[in-house]
């Protein structure tokens, strides 16, 4: 069974949902907006650029779910969704997701953002597997740290490897679509990589590559 992954954000999404998530509780006044939106924000320019710490973002993004109970979290997840995500959703997205399901191909998405935020989403996007970074959960209630390898970088090799171990299956004839040069680990390790609306740094590796370059937007 071929595998299709797809990274999440600015990829299948018109959007990144973790800075939007940040930006839905500054907005509900459930953060200190001023302080929030400027660490939201500088983190997000760092992971652009390529130069973000992992383990110190997280430590940050996590900290409002370790904060209040999941009936409340549910709660403000659903209305994101409603008022950030569905926004966010792209017809040609779910046109490519629907060509690899006809082909018979097994979907996943593999992303950096937390799985509290993306479950969801890949449910709304009818995608039934998905590799995400694990927010850790002590007796119903999230503790503001990590649980495992994040799925950043790297970390998605390493992720991805688990996964293929654990279900007996391989890479052979594997797609992987993302939009940032923060994956090129990943794209490097299928026979299919293909850029989404790349940022400069992976336009150009997709190009001096041969790789195929897409856009999935309007």
């Amino acid at each position: 069974m071929t595998l299709a992954l797809f990274d999440l954000d600015n990829t299948l999404l018109a959007g990144d949902s973790d800075h939007a998530w940040g930006e839905f509780l500054v907005e509900e006044g459930l953060v200190d907006a001023e302080e929030y939106r400027k660490a939201n924000d500088r983190f997000y320019e760092e992971y652009l650029n390529g130069e973000l710490d992992i383990f110190h973002y997280l430590r940050f993004a996590l900290q409002p779910l370790a904060r209040h109970d999941m009936d409340e979290l549910l709660a403000w997840r659903e209305a994101f969704l409603e008022k950030k995500v569905r926004p966010m959703m792209q017809d040609k997205a779910r046109e490519l997701l629907d060509q690899h399901r006809q082909q018979g191909h097994t979907l996943m998405i593999i992303t950096a953002t937390n799985r509290f935020v993306t479950e969801p989403i890949a449910e709304l996007l009818g995608v039934e597997h998905l590799i995400a970074t694990e927010p850790e959960l002590v007796n119903g209630r999230y503790t503001g740290e990590v649980a495992g390898v994040p799925s950043f970088q790297d970390g998605k090799v390493t992720r991805l490897n688990d996964w293929l171990d654990h279900h007996k299956r391989t890479l052979e004839g594997a797609w992987f679509y993302s939009d940032s040069h923060n994956d090129v680990p990943l794209l490097k390790q299928v026979e299919n990589p293909v850029a989404v609306d790349p940022d400069p740094r992976l336009e150009a590796l997709a190009k001096e590559s041969g790789w195929p370059v897409i856009s999935l937007r309007g």
